[in-house]
């Protein structure tokens, strides 16, 4: 079962365009034994290694040690560094051996991430929203990991000729490729009356060995997910946004609570909705009906989220459901990473 789990991520990762993390996942299985506490930790593991994300815990371990310069024969055998397979498998083995207490610890919790070109595929939605109320954004967000995508409206985009925000912006999404008939609509006014995220283990920006787990996460060939993860790391230091330590459901039940007349309150997520157990989503769910009870053009609920319909689908998408009414909207199709959107809702939007 362990091969086959680090195959298929390997597979995944092909497919994600990081052949060097592929060839990562498929040399240490024959480096992987009972000699050291991380090969009995990975060969002995209790759970479902493909839901624990098992071997990307590893790679992240292993690229942590690459940025910290804690294994300079490691760092020769990564990006940009281009060596043969049994060159870098003789690199793994020694850094598996060297650090293992080290990648023992980042085997023990799930890897977080905080991709910041899901932003690229949220913000159409945000703007849809605007367009459809005409209101102040009240913007609450679940699975929130450091915050990032919580300043997505201090990013600057380009769609192909299209383009949003400001030049000046550190952080530059340039990487949608558009999709369909046409790009999404990025007209109107957008204004942001509040922000606050939630998470069950949030990140400390300010924590050096935080922020070194998630820059690890990123894989290592892929140098422009990197830097802009760091170019947001910057922006937030600039715009710090409420972060809580909390659980989802209890988190979007005070939010709802607290809702502000001639605001539109938006709660809205990306890639974590699988992650929960079901009744944490379902209380989600009957909370934000609940709250759409008393919805009102003066007072509207939208949930916003960018997640796979299933558990096999090839794509993410966008989705937008408007209280009052209820009324569910497939606005886009889009990739996991954010390197492509087709909008399917129409380039001019509905109204409530």
């Amino acid at each position: 079962m362990i091969e086959l789990h680090f195959e298929a991520q390997a597979k995944a990762c092909d497919a994600l365009g990081s052949p060097f993390t592929a060839r990562i996942c498929r040399a240490v299985t024959s480096l992987l034994d009972a000699g050291t506490e991380t090969g009995k930790c990975i060969l002995g593991w209790p759970g479902d290694p493909a839901a624990d994300a098992m071997s990307l815990r590893l790679c992240g371990g292993l690229h942590a040690l690459v940025l910290t310069g804690s294994d300079n024969t490691l760092a020769a055998v990564y990006p940009p560094n281009k060596v043969d397979d049994a060159t870098l498998k003789a690199a793994l083995a020694k850094a598996i051996r060297r650090h293992d207490a080290q990648l023992l610890r980042f085997m023990a919790s799930p890897p977080q991430t905080n991709e910041i070109s899901r932003s690229g595929m949220l913000l159409p939605g945000f703007l849809f929203i605007a367009r459809q109320f005409g209101l102040p954004l009240a913007i609450r967000e679940i699975g929130s990991s450091a915050g990032l995508n919580l300043n997505f409206d201090r990013f600057y985009y380009r769609y192909g000729s299209e383009e949003w925000g400001d030049g000046a912006s550190p952080v530059h999404l340039f990487s949608p490729e558009v999709k369909g008939n046409f790009p999404p609509p990025l007209d109107g006014a957008l204004s942001i009356a509040s922000r606050a995220g939630c998470d069950i283990a949030p990140i400390d920006l300010a924590d050096p060995a935080s922020c070194l787990r998630l820059r690890s996460y990123v894989w290592a060939d892929q140098s422009a997910r990197l830097e802009r993860l760091d170019a947001a790391i910057a922006v937030a230091a600039r715009f710090p946004n409420p972060l809580l330590k909390a659980d989802a459901a209890d988190f979007v039940k005070k939010s709802l609570a607290e809702r502000t007349p001639g605001q539109a309150f938006v709660l809205f997520h990306s890639i974590m909705w699988q992650y929960m157990p079901e009744p944490t989503r379902q209380a989600i769910e009957d909370q934000l009906r609940q709250a759409g009870t008393d919805a009102s053009a003066d007072s509207p609920v939208a949930w916003l989220r960018m997640e796979p319909l299933g558990a096999k689908a090839r794509h993410a998408t966008l989705s937008l459901t408007v209280w009052p009414g209820g009324r569910a909207i497939h606005l886009a199709n889009c990739d996991y990473h954010g390197r492509w959107i087709e909008w399917v809702a129409g380039s001019a939007p509905d109204q409530p």
